[in-house]
């Protein structure tokens, strides 16, 4: 098991975003896929407090639920890549 979990939607460009960032850092992860109906987005809705994806948990830092695939793909960056 991965240090880092992503929670994603096959199809979304967001998501996409963010899984193409942590293959360019040469990160290791898991994928939980959510369903496309929001309202039964229950697992990621406890550990974020939404129902949105793209939405990572980083066990090594301590991240819980960070929503927003601009500020995960920034927070990757700054944690695990050169900081650009």
């Amino acid at each position: 098991m991965a240090d880092i979990t992503l929670y994603d939607l096959p199809g979304c460009p967001f998501c996409a975003m963010v899984r193409t960032k942590l293959d360019d850092l040469e990160l290791d992860y898991d994928t939980i896929e959510v369903p496309r109906s929001h309202s039964n987005r229950t697992e990621v809705e406890a550990v974020s407090g939404q129902t949105g994806v793209p939405v990572i948990t980083d066990e090594a830092t301590g991240v819980e639920g960070m929503p927003e695939s601009s500020d995960i793909v920034e927070y990757l960056e700054e944690t695990y890549g050169d900081g650009t």
